[in-house]
């Protein structure tokens, strides 16, 4: 092996050799979601041993009962007993006083021996599975980094990829040798044939997720983690409907919430193959960054609890003239006395044509409409990653989404574009602080989104959202329109209340208020998805990768190129004598 042909990349704490030739994957700007991914995995780490302690405290209490219940009953039963023995002598007796001393003794030694057994047993470090591995750099780095990690496999179906994993694997020393190992598999196949077997399943693919996912929420052990990537943002995000029906049983629409839409969609998908197995998932921690949406959900087993997957499931209905949408949960539960029935969900939500504007609605979904995040998981990982600052390479665009994370609505899915309500009505576009104020005046919640920095997620209905738009119009008169235009439709109707925009205390987020950075811009030029592995790098991909980048490889190509045509002359020249002078 010639080191010149190959370049040390370090990240975090592990080093890996790339190959001048893109023959083998490799994106820096993923170093977002490697991070994110760490981070997770040192939470989901230490949540586990919480777990796994609670449940042992509880086995103990109810171990602790039984014994006391078991004490009680002889006790009880001993002194039945004792007035027959008053015709007997002292030695019978004595025998029998001795009797229920030994039986509460025996039952005290025999039940915590048999549950403790049990109890006793050491957390084994978690298993991880990095399905698609590629130069292995995430895996190396879950094993450098990581406290308390325990093997770490890592699979890829091509030849270069698992050559360049284990070079990678030697090159990282003997703590990566003894935790990462590598394996020529198709990764679908080798998760059907572990099932239940890995405490945490990491996929990662260039594009599409959704034909894994299937092996994928079988891997998984009870209470265990799936990581998921998708980067195939066309689809998810309604340039291609049919497809993205087709992936992930969803169709989108082309809304300004389109990405957190996206994220919903994938997790309806991951929820929907873990339902086929008598399994559900609770989301820890949903991002949309950069170019892909990436998915923290944990996955468990359980019959009863997977009926009330249809309550958290929605479709949505998209006016096409306005920026109104509505939600229609799929399933409903009616309670009588103690027993629970699931009934199918009451509709339509919204008639024919919008009540804002009159325009028609196009449909969507299904969709997960309940919370993406666990905001107690975000704390942990914020506070976690605060903590260890100079370990994490883009610290800084991971704390900036986690704090924004941490200050959204976790129960009011998708969002609305202030400029989008404003484009509608051709109006001035009031500050994001005086339309916060003027919803937080009426009675009602909002916050930011991490997804849009103009998105803003509330719980108030569309028509008090246009009520104050019509009281600012008031205020900020605009040009006459056309009358059949969305926007005349809607000023055509009088406020139902009087909009308050003084401002409220509530207006600005606690990052805002504490000016902390949100919204960070990329750090270099051609931030972005990178070919695929294998191709050949050409003029074209200027726009993708930069042109240092493709002249750089171009050069490397024409001076490979050089070197074997001088090979070939020399072995030519040698084998024909009449060439030799």
């Amino acid at each position: 092996m010639d080191l010149n042909d190959f370049k040390i990349i370090k990240e975090g704490e592990a080093e890996i050799l790339m190959h001048a030739k893109n023959e083998v994957f490799f994106n820096k700007t993923q170093v977002n979601n490697r991070d994110l991914s760490v981070a997770v995995l040192r939470s989901f780490i230490e949540k586990r041993k919480l777990e796994h302690e609670a449940f042992l405290t509880k086995r103990t209490k109810s171990a602790e009962k039984v014994l006391e219940k078991n004490s009680e009953s002889v006790s009880e039963a001993a002194p039945n007993e004792l007035p027959m023995d008053d015709v007997k002598c002292n030695g019978e007796r004595e025998m029998l006083d001795e009797t229920p001393q030994e039986e509460p003794c025996s039952v005290h030694e025999d039940i915590p021996e048999s549950t403790n057994g049990k109890m006793k047993r050491e957390l084994k470090p978690p298993r991880v599975l990095e399905a698609l591995s590629a130069s292995g750099l995430r895996a190396l780095r879950y094993a450098r980094e990581v406290e308390g990690i325990g093997q770490v496999v890592a699979l890829d179906n091509d030849k270069a990829s698992v050559e360049a994993c284990r070079r990678n694997i030697k090159f990282n020393g003997s703590v990566a040798s003894s935790k990462v190992e590598s394996h020529l598999a198709d990764a679908r196949v080798f998760m059907l044939t572990h099932p239940k077997e890995f405490d945490v399943v990491d996929l990662d693919p260039y594009g599409s997720p959704s034909v894994f996912l299937d092996s994928a929420v079988q891997s998984v052990v009870d209470g265990g983690m799936l990581m998921c990537t998708a980067t195939d943002m066309a689809v998810l995000c309604g340039g291609n409907g049919e497809v993205c029906y087709s992936k992930y049983g969803s169709y989108p629409l082309r809304g300004k919430y389109c990405h957190e839409m996206a994220l919903r969609i994938l997790l309806a998908c991951i929820e929907s193959h873990a339902n086929r197995y008598k399994r559900y998932i609770v989301p820890v921690l949903s991002v949309q960054m950069d170019f892909y949406i990436r998915v923290f959900v944990r996955i468990y087993t359980s019959a009863s609890a997977m009926k009330n997957t249809p309550l958290k499931l929605s479709y949505v209905y998209q006016c096409i003239g306005c920026d109104s949408f509505h939600l229609q949960q799929i399933g409903r539960t009616v309670s009588k006395n103690n027993s629970v029935r699931y009934l199918p969900g009451f509709g339509p939500v919204v008639p024919q044509e919008c009540t804002d504007c009159g325009k028609k609605f196009n449909m969507g979904g299904p969709i997960w409409s309940a919370p993406i995040h666990d905001h107690e998981w975000v704390t942990s990982i914020l506070a976690d990653l605060k903590s260890m600052k100079d370990r994490y390479p883009a610290y800084d665009r991971i704390s900036a989404v986690l704090t924004t994370i941490s200050e959204e609505l976790p129960d009011i899915p998708l969002f609305l574009s202030l400029h989008n309500l404003s484009a509608t009505l051709k109006c001035t576009s009031p500050s994001a602080v005086i339309f916060r104020s003027a919803v937080i005046n009426a009675g009602y919640r909002i916050s930011g989104t991490h997804v849009n920095p103009l998105g803003l997620k509330t719980d108030a209905p569309m028509d008090v959202i246009w009520d104050i738009m019509r009281c600012w119009v008031k205020s900020h008169p605009v040009k006459e329109q056309p009358p059949d235009q969305s926007g005349s439709v809607i000023l055509a109707k009088e406020p139902a209340f009087q909009a308050n925009f003084a401002r409220a205390v509530a207006s600005l987020s606690k990052a805002q208020a504490k000016k902390v950075a949100r919204f960070l811009p990329n750090p270099e030029r051609h931030w972005g998805p990178k070919l695929r592995a294998g191709r050949q790098i050409t003029s074209k991909h200027i726009s993708l990768l930069g042109p240092e980048a493709v002249n750089g490889s171009l050069k490397h190509d024409d001076d490979v190129d050089d070197e074997e045509a001088q090979g070939e002359a020399k072995r030519q020249k040698t084998a024909d004598p009449t060439l030799v002078s």
